[in-house]
């Protein structure tokens, strides 16, 4: 949230490969188009993603799990463009789901529904029915009560369902307490305690297959040790369940591999974290699952946006930015940080002041950066927002009526709009008055 030291345009130009905004000649570029042609075509705010560094990130953890069979399933929640899932879907990925909106969005996508699982804790009826309908690779039960409803909804539809039990390993993942999900007293997953007996259950039952166990920790974990604590515990059940006769196609990793935001995090690494996971799981007869969402499109995004507006008061500088809390909520959400980058690049000697990048909807939380030491920034110049490409657009809205910002897709020197701009008379036309009212 507030500055970690340096300027950002200093420190991001020390690690280029972690991000696909780079500086070259003095302007921003992702990949080989300028961020400056991007916002006077399209407008700003604009969210803009980079084909490349998506490919890039994809082909790495891929390539640290290639010693045991791993399917990699997309975490839709991240970033649900069509156009990101249809490059990742070339690229052999699945996809994580946890609303039935994204189910049909990733099946539209052309990602096919047996590479495709179903997360999250409150799943109704209709999303049951949906998921057993399209025949989804696997539901992730998350109780032994959701277990009974998928059986009923099952015996009622007249189709096998396919169930994956989300344990609760009751590991710390020492991460945000919003990000963590593996813990005691966390909402998700079924206790170690219960799950050997659900599992045979499962096993047992007419009308439901069990494909496998799983679990997932939390997100923006930096560590590989929480991972293979999670990982034993998982193995332990599995070897039990076989020694048993209850056969697995799969044992579920999760996701929420860390990238670093700001200069002084770490970031997760995977070729490390794979190189511990495929050791850990060399006598399983299993295939592997991973749920990655932010670590394969977190850095690949950028929000550009306009300053339009610098104020001071007695105590401290305003840069007011065209962004606001609702294009971008991680900051005010989360208190996460996000790099603000000028997009033409400040000269070696600039002189850097402290300033909250604050936006223009009516509340103190709205900010993007507190504290920032920034160079001089003037009205109607443009910014950079680094580390957008996940739980950004994908957790924007409408408050104060604002419409939502588009969404870019560049591949090389190309680029194209892949989500206009909303606009606000888009917004009303689906609304109406009762006549009576």
């Amino acid at each position: 949230m507030t500055s970690q030291g340096r300027p950002d345009h200093v420190w991001v130009q020390e690690v280029p490969e972690r991000f696909a905004f780079r500086y070259e000649g003095g302007k921003a570029f992702v990949e080989g188009v300028a961020l400056e042609d991007i916002a006077a075509a399209v407008g700003t705010p604009t969210y803009v993603y980079s084909a490349a560094h998506i490919a890039d990130r994809y082909r790495a953890l891929e390539a640290s799990v290639a010693g045991h069979p791993t399917k990699i399933c997309y975490a839709v929640k991240s970033n649900g463009s069509l156009a990101v899932l249809r490059h990742l879907q070339r690229l052999g990925s699945g996809a994580d789901i946890v609303s039935v909106g994204e189910m049909k969005r990733a099946m539209a996508a052309g990602i096919t529904p047996d590479k495709i699982v179903f997360s999250g804790v409150g799943k109704t009826d209709d999303e049951l029915d949906a998921a057993i309908e399209a025949g989804l690779r696997s539901i992730n039960a998350e109780s032994s009560e959701e277990v009974t409803r998928i059986e009923a909804r099952a015996k009622a539809t007249g189709k096998t369902a396919n169930v994956t039990l989300r344990v609760n390993p009751e590991i710390d993942p020492k991460t945000h307490p919003y990000l963590a999900t593996g813990l005691r007293d966390a909402k998700f997953g079924i206790s170690m305690d219960e799950a050997t007996t659900l599992a045979r259950h499962v096993h047992a039952t007419q009308g439901l297959r069990l494909e496998g166990i799983g679990c997932h920790i939390g997100s923006q974990i930096a560590d590989v040790t929480p991972f293979t604590e999670s990982f034993d515990r998982l193995r332990t059940l599995a070897k039990g369940l076989q020694e048993d006769g209850v056969s697995l196609g799969h044992i579920d990793l999760g996701g929420g591999f860390g990238i670093a935001y700001s200069e002084s995090e770490a970031e997760l690494d995977i070729a490390a974290w794979g190189k511990a996971v495929v050791a850990a799981s060399a006598e399983l007869d299993v295939e592997l699952m991973i749920e990655p969402g932010r670590y394969l499109t977190g850095q690949a995004g950028v929000l550009i946006t306009r300053v339009v507006g610098n104020k001071h008061s007695p105590t401290k500088g305003f840069l007011i930015i065209d962004a606001a809390m609702n294009d971008l909520l991680r900051p005010a959400l989360y208190q996460a940080y996000h790099a603000i980058l000028p997009v033409n690049r400040p000269a070696e000697d600039a002189e850097v002041s402290s300033v909250d990048v604050v936006g223009p909807v009516c509340e103190s939380g709205d900010f993007l950066g507190l504290e920032r030491a920034m160079p001089a920034c003037e009205t109607g110049s443009l910014l950079g927002v680094l580390s957008a490409g996940a739980y950004g657009m994908s957790m924007a809205s409408n408050y104060n009526t604002r419409p939502l910002p588009a969404e870019v897709w560049v591949d090389g020197d190309r680029f194209a709009v892949t989500r206009p701009r909303q606009t606000v008379e888009e917004l009303l036309a689906v609304e109406q008055v009762p006549e009576w009212a």
